[in-house]
């Protein structure tokens, strides 16, 4: 195609005809640069014409530095030094849309202080990928491709790889959930089943009501979309059911949904009682107000028996949508999670999910509900439940112990959550980064930027020597602050 409109003439050499169609190429762009020519064989037998006239083109090519070649592999294209005829700029910030602009606004991966080798980092609460069963994992490839082979690898549903679906309906019902008049959807990690649900039933304005501090990624998905946020407090004694009822009575017939997380809530790891579970679901079917459950790291329960979900409560009813995932004990690059919901509900959002991203990787599906049906899950939970538990106690037993504080909270879980003594947690992050430590910052998880006073520590990936040596470094700096 590169020479189709190359049409050989006798009223100048061939060579310089060659020659000067390549160079108009390149100069236009429409041979990119380093891209690979023919050979002047294939050059030769391609225009009809003898090698020699192709490779004295393709000298002259190269004494005006449009081709170079390389011993072994061929001839190319080079236009470093060619100046384009002219240059186009557009300005991209006026085409921003606001989802855009308040994503960018709220992304604390490009907005707080990123993690680097010499800094001890409270930040992650994602889980130790040294405990993952990297074997087992690759016996469930193997295992899937072998039983499935092409099937795994071309295009599946959306709704998810039906054999994952079943065994999750299992667990669910190991759960406690009557899922009878339920189905799942398979998404990618909880971000996605949140954005999709929101996407679908919420509008613009629209009101929204959850913990304050909630989920920083939830806070994110809620704001750029332009949804309403009422925050109700958490504090010592957790949700303030009091402030609860008033905000309910104030938005009265606003609120189209509640966003909570009663296990290991994130960011202050504690975990709602089973009386407290009750009475909120009973508020929110009184006030006609759909729950969005988030499943957060259920699993690591280490000091009693299993608390059921909420969404155990709505039994035959269809006012609970559970969001859930293994992504913080679990293999998070694979990105799946899933939503439990009402079956009319999951057949729309289904639909939406088919027009964004068609399905998740069956691939992936597959793996690991091969490494879930095996027994394998079972065994590692029982050995993170340890690590982590271990792990929780150390680093509360290190707080209590180095920093003064108002109060700590945390049931369990991969992090800690701590009010301090009226020490604003943006002025302590930067001294104690100066330090080597470093730390997230409560403010980015509250709906509004009453709050200064709170940080979050995550302990998941850090060693035990240096959960202690940073706990004292942050201890130690907020003395010097409150001189």
């Amino acid at each position: 195609m590169l020479f189709s409109k190359l049409n050989i003439n006798n009223d100048e050499p061939i060579y310089i005809q060659i020659k000067n169609h390549i160079s108009t190429m390149i100069s236009k762009g429409l041979i990119p640069n380093n891209s690979k020519l023919p050979s002047s064989r294939e050059l030769s037998q391609l225009l009809g014409v003898s090698r020699n006239s192709v490779m004295l083109a393709y000298e002259e090519l190269k004494s005006d530095g449009f081709i170079y070649s390389i011993s072994g592999k061929g001839t190319f294209a080079s236009s470093n030094n060619i100046s384009p005829n002219s240059t186009w700029q557009l300005n991209w910030d006026s085409f921003e849309n606001e989802y855009s602009k308040t994503a960018n606004k709220l992304d604390i991966v490009k907005n707080e202080i990123t993690w680097q080798n010499n800094l001890i980092s409270f930040k992650s609460i994602s889980p130790n990928g040294e405990l993952f069963d990297i074997d087992e994992l690759k016996k469930s490839f193997l295992n899937r491709i072998s039983l499935e082979g092409h099937k795994l690898l071309n295009y599946g549903y959306a709704q998810g790889y039906k054999p994952l679906i079943d065994y999750l309906h299992d667990y669910m019902s190991l759960k406690g959930v009557d899922t009878s008049n339920k189905e799942i959807l398979i998404t990618n990690g909880f971000t996605e089943g949140l954005d999709l649900i929101l996407s679908s039933f919420m509008n613009r304005g629209d009101y929204i009501i959850c913990e304050n501090p909630t989920h920083n990624t939830a806070i994110k998905v809620m704001k750029a979309m332009g949804i309403n946020i009422i925050g109700v407090d958490i504090n010592k004694d957790g949700l303030d059911f009091n402030m609860l009822k008033e905000k309910l009575k104030l938005y009265k017939d606003k609120i189209k949904f509640a966003y909570i997380t009663p296990s290991y809530h994130n960011p202050t790891g504690v975990v709602m009682p089973p009386e407290s579970r009750s009475i909120f679901y009973n508020l929110m079917k009184t006030y006609n107000i759909a729950v969005i459950e988030d499943g957060f790291n259920e699993e690591l329960l280490y000091s009693s028996s299993h608390i059921f979900p909420i969404c155990s409560l709505d039994n035959l009813n269809n006012g609970v949508v559970y969001i859930g995932s293994f992504s913080k004990i679990l293999f998070p690059g694979l990105r799946i999670g899933w939503i439990l919901a009402d079956k009319n509900v999951v057949s729309k959002l289904e639909s939406v999910k088919r027009c964004r991203n068609i399905h998740v990787s069956f691939l992936d599906q597959g793996i690991l509900y091969d490494y879930l049906s095996n027994g394998c899950f079972e065994k590692y939970i029982k050995k993170i439940r340890k690590f982590y538990g271990d792990k929780f106690n150390f680093a509360y037993d290190c707080v209590k112990k180095y920093i003064p504080c108002n109060y700590i909270l945390g049931d369990g879980g991969l992090h800690l959550f701590i009010k301090l003594k009226n020490i604003d947690s943006r002025k302590l992050l930067l001294r104690c980064y100066d330090k080597g430590v470093i730390f997230m910052p409560g403010d980015v998880f509250y709906v509004d930027d009453k709050v200064y006073d709170t940080l979050r520590l995550g302990f998941s990936r850090i060693s035990i020597e240096d959960i202690e040596k940073g706990i004292k470094i942050i201890g130690d700096t907020i003395r010097e602050l409150s001189n």
